[in-house]
């Protein structure tokens, strides 16, 4: 399995969410990129978010923030 443009994608608007505060949530406006419309999309259509144009995390769509942002944090790590 590898990573595709779409998860990718995905992934970058996982990120976006603040995981310290769950009550905020974010908006996707339509004059953001083709790439960015189409992974919140489909992120509201696996039940990861509450609104097709972002809204906030379902209880699933936290646990897949959680987990791609934890991934950034280790991949960021400066090997030393």
């Amino acid at each position: 399995m590898s990573f595709t443009p779409e998860l990718i994608a995905e992934l970058e608007i996982l990120a976006l969410f603040n995981l310290g505060n769950t009550l905020e949530g974010i908006k996707v406006h339509n004059n953001a990129t083709r790439d960015a419309l189409g992974a919140i999309d489909r992120l509201h259509a696996k039940g990861l978010t509450t609104l097709p144009d972002g809204g906030y995390l379902t209880s699933l769509g936290l646990d897949a923030a959680e987990h791609a942002q934890s991934l950034l944090t280790i991949l960021r790590r400066d090997p030393a």
